[in-house]
């Protein structure tokens, strides 16, 4: 019997799978096709990236440096509101190489990693759970004392855990521009509903375009009018779900959920990984597989870490749907060089970033 199932492995996945082996446990990883695939999600992420990666990745994996966003309320022809600082901001990274590499991580700590595992089916017992996951052979039965569904927005281990939905779910879809590109600066749209369209070079990768807005828009009209206005055509285009707000409880008997399927993302701009793989560190600090009552434990520690952010997040995301003069008015007053980190809405109120405000009054 294994201490934990982990189901997917995605960052959240990989990363708890791979510190649970380092401290001793037998976790056993389940993704239901290849790692990596398919594609859908940015790869536009802090540098704090980094301390999440075995010892070289960011050789292999890093694709381009960025060090601001020019901010647009209308298209690409509309004024530009930059943001910036003197030193990188954020990288561009290989977003399906990070999948392989973090995977690669919790297989050389000891992880038992198996691709081609869907699980169609999570039992809990009082003393262990059964995951019954579909094969290219047929299914097969794994026991666990723990579930850790890591199986992103749509997750089937908390609907089989009964554990309630994230507060909202966007549609995304991104495709790339082949032409290469080596400019530093991403540029972003607030002209999608609710949400924003953005512009990420990635030097020798090309050029990614993206768009989300909430269900029931035709998000895919709304990405070619997109596209259009740059006058640019895209291929490999990928969609998915982004979870918005955490639902009040992700855990269940023995069973709890870590990354998008726990809705651990960023309200502003929809991204999770750093917020995952955090959310997975405190897992692993708090979770004892034998006792049921530490899954409390972690519930405190990733919210006591993260609450706060996603909460300034959400308000952040407001003003999105501000009108486009309000918008323009505070965009221009705002603008220049930041001293904000990409995944921390509470660093508006550093002292760096109130001191380069003062600079500009």
């Amino acid at each position: 019997m294994y201490d934990f199932v982990v189901v997917g492995a995605g960052p959240a996945g990989s990363r708890f799978a791979r510190q649970a082996a380092d401290a001793g446990y037998d976790a056993l990883v389940l993704e239901r096709g290849r790692v990596g695939t398919p594609l859908a999600c940015s790869g536009h992420v802090s540098t704090d990236i980094w301390a999440f990666t075995p010892d070289g990745a960011r050789e292999h994996l890093l694709q381009n440096e960025i060090y601001g966003a020019r901010f647009h309320v209308g298209g690409p022809d509309s004024p530009e509101h930059p943001f910036y600082k003197d030193t990188v901001v954020s990288n561009v990274i290989d977003r399906v190489g990070l999948d392989r590499t973090l995977a690669r991580a919790a297989s050389d700590a000891g992880a038992d990693v198996r691709e081609d595992h869907s699980v169609t089916d999570v039992d809990e017992h009082g003393e262990y759970v059964d995951v019954t996951a579909s094969t290219p052979d047929g299914t097969e039965t794994f026991r666990g004392k723990m579930v850790v569904g890591c199986d992103g927005p749509v997750s089937r281990v908390r609907r089989e855990l009964g554990l309630p939905e994230p507060g909202e779910k966007l549609q995304g879809v991104l495709g790339f521009a082949p032409d290469a590109h080596s400019g530093n600066f991403v540029d972003v749209h607030l002209t999608a509903p609710r949400f924003f369209a953005w512009r990420i070079p990635r030097g020798a990768a090309g050029v990614e375009y993206g768009l989300a807005a909430p269900p029931g828009r035709n998000v895919r009209d709304l990405f070619d009018r997109f596209t259009a206005e740059y006058d640019v055509e895209t291929d490999r285009l990928c969609a998915g779900m982004i979870p918005i707000g955490p639902p009040p409880r992700v855990t269940a008997h023995r069973g709890f959920l870590i990354g998008d399927a726990a809705a651990q993302t960023k309200p502003f701009t929809g991204g999770g990984i750093l917020y995952g793989m955090t959310a997975a560190d405190h897992a692993v600090r708090t979770v004892d597989p034998d006792d049921p009552g530490t899954l409390a434990d972690y519930e405190r520690a990733w919210r006591r870490d993260l609450k706060n952010e996603i909460r300034l997040g959400h308000w952040v995301r407001r003003a999105y749907s501000l009108p486009e003069s309000v918008q323009t008015v505070g965009l221009r007053a705002l603008s220049g060089e930041i001293g904000v980190h990409m995944d921390r809405p509470s660093s508006f109120f550093s002292t760096d970033h109130l001191r380069k405000l003062l600079r500009r009054a």
